[in-house]
This record gives C-alpha cells, sequence and structure tokens, in this order.
C-alpha cells in the first residue's frame, strides 16, 4: 500500500479501462480523485457505479465531459446529461437492479461463477441472458462484475492500508475494494494506530492505493 497524490492517483487510470466508483448520488465518494481525473481529461472508460450524480457533481462531471463510453448502473434520473448522450446514443448504458449490481459485484469479489435471480425474467432484462431452472423455477444467469480499476472511499485508513468507515458512506465502496485489479481509496484521515481488527471493514492487502484527503486543499 502506498500513500500518493490525488493528481498521481488519476494518471493510473488509462484510457479503455472499466471503473468501479463508489458512492450513491455523491455520498461516500472519492470527490478529489475524481475531480482530477475529470482535469485529466482520460477517455473512453467504462463506468461501473450505482448512479451517475449530477450533471456539475463528483463523477457526474466524467458524463459531462464525455469520457465515459459505456456506463453500467442502476438509475441516472438526477443527471440530466446522462439521459441526453443516452438518447442520442453517444454513450452506451446498461441499466442494473441496484440488488444485482451488488450481487454481480460481490460474485466477482467471492470467485462466483455467477449469481441466478429471478428480477427481470419475462422482461427486457433477460434478452440475451442464460436461463437456468433450480427446483422449477427459472431464474437468469447474471455474470460478476469486475473492473480494471477502483476509486472508493473510505473515512478511515490505517497505515497497513486497512479501511473503516462512518455512517452509509460505505455503500458500494466495499464491494467495489474487493472486486477491482488496482484499488485507490481515497480517505478522510489516515490513523497513525491500527484499526481495531473488529472494526476492519475492508482488510488492507486489497489496498494498491490511499489518498489522503487533508492534503489536497
Amino acid at each position: 500500500m502506498k500513500i500518493i497524490s490525488a493528481k498521481e492517483a488519476a494518471k493510473l487510470v488509462k484510457e479503455g479501462d472499466s471503473v468501479f466508483i463508489g458512492g450513491f448520488i455523491g455520498c461516500g465518494t472519492a470527490h478529489k480523485t475524481i475531480e482530477e481525473l475529470v482535469n485529466l481529461g482520460t477517455k473512453n472508460l467504462t463506468q461501473i457505479s450505482n448512479d451517475t450524480a449530477m450533471a456539475d457533481y463528483s463523477y457526474g462531471k466524467l458524463i459531462t465531459n464525455k469520457q465515459i463510453s459505456k456506463l453500467i448502473a442502476t438509475h441516472v434520473g438526477t443527471n440530466k446529461e446522462t439521459g441526453r448522450q443516452m438518447s442520442d446514443g453517444s454513450l452506451e448504458v446498461t441499466l442494473v437492479p441496484q440488488g444485482t449490481l451488488a450481487e454481480r459485484i460481490r460474485a466477482s469479489r467471492s470467485g462466483l461463477g455467477g449469481i441466478l435471480i429471478s428480477t427481470g425474467l419475462g422482461t427486457l432484462v433477460a434478452e440475451g441472458k442464460e436461463i437456468i431452472k433450480v427446483d422449477g423455477k427459472e431464474y437468469l444467469l447474471e455474470k460478476p462484475l469486475r473492473a480494471d480499476v477502483a476509486i472508493v472511499y473510505a473515512t478511515y485508513a490505517d497505515r497497513y492500508g486497512n479501511l473503516a468507515y462512518d455512517g452509509t458512506t460505505r455503500n458500494f465502496n466495499t464491494l467495489m475494494a474487493m472486486s477491482a485489479d488496482l484499488v485507490i481509496v481515497e480517505v478522510e484521515e489516515i490513523l497513525e494506530t491500527p484499526i481495531n481488527p473488529n472494526n476492519v471493514v475492508v482488510p488492507g492487502v486489497v489496498v494498491d492505493y490511499i489518498v489522503d484527503s487533508r492534503k489536497e486543499q
């Protein structure tokens, strides 16, 4: 685990990468790292996130700046630019039910070949997907989601890279941190003492880089 600046972190994202972005409409998001990625202008990215925030806020700016060519998300209604690009065909959008999105990411973390769900059966969601019967009941096979890079948030990190959270800020961050090839975590505070093992939410073994947001003022 290495401590780097937000600007250095943004440079680790390469054109064409798939990127997990943690947060729920900007709550629990690595804002300063995302802002540097916007400034850098890296394009042709696949964004995997719960939503796309707002057009002028946080990771919503990546959409507005046309850095995202493909989007996998649960809802996009808070960002009018996402809808506009989706309508004109410049942005490829795959909408995934929120629980399914979380479980597909979790499946990658757990080394599973996929998950079986009933959500979406008989709808457009089922098009092109394998249907599997279990005890006479049909399920859709949803494949795992993994990304080249995860840009996630944590409230606290210790010098071993272990992460802990306050409140609802953990949202998708904890799953994404365990399911990407390269993991960048922006934190509010780096503790001098180790986090109590009982309070560790994400183990440091999966963390590659940490951005200290206090030094990014």
